[in-house]
């Protein structure tokens, strides 16, 4: 479980800076290392904190929403163009089949937010 939770951290942790929900899978990376290792329990609630706060700020306006949605669009989109053109860099579906996952993850996200953050005002 500790190469699990190692490489979901590291994955989560790059995806910090390229598109995906880097946050969410340093925070699942983290809960995984902290089932083997207690003493790093003490960074889950932070992380935690801060994920609840960025979904709850993605989905904090209207124009976020579309803002998001489109962004997640423009994944899927790029991810088929980089799957069918191999001559792009690091072209091929590896590329593209990621890049469009990470758009329906980011649609996903946005639904369960928006929901999360309904549910939280009793509406």
């Amino acid at each position: 479980m500790g190469i699990v939770g190692a490489v979901v951290l590291v994955i989560g942790i790059a995806l910090l800076v390229l598109p995906g929900p880097g946050l969410l899978l340093v925070l699942a990376g983290l809960l995984i290392l902290a089932a083997e290792f207690p003493a790093l329990e003490r960074y889950v609630d932070p992380v935690r904190d801060r994920a609840m706060k960025t979904a709850e700020e993605s989905v904090s306006s209207p124009w976020r929403i579309v803002a998001t949605v489109l962004g997640g669009a423009v994944l899927v989109g790029l991810g088929v163009v980089w799957g069918v053109r191999e001559d792009l860099p690091l072209g091929g579906w590896s590329t593209g089949s990621s890049l469009i996952l990470s758009g329906v993850i980011i649609w996903g996200l946005v639904v369960w937010s928006y929901l999360r953050v309904r549910a939280n005002r009793g509406t």
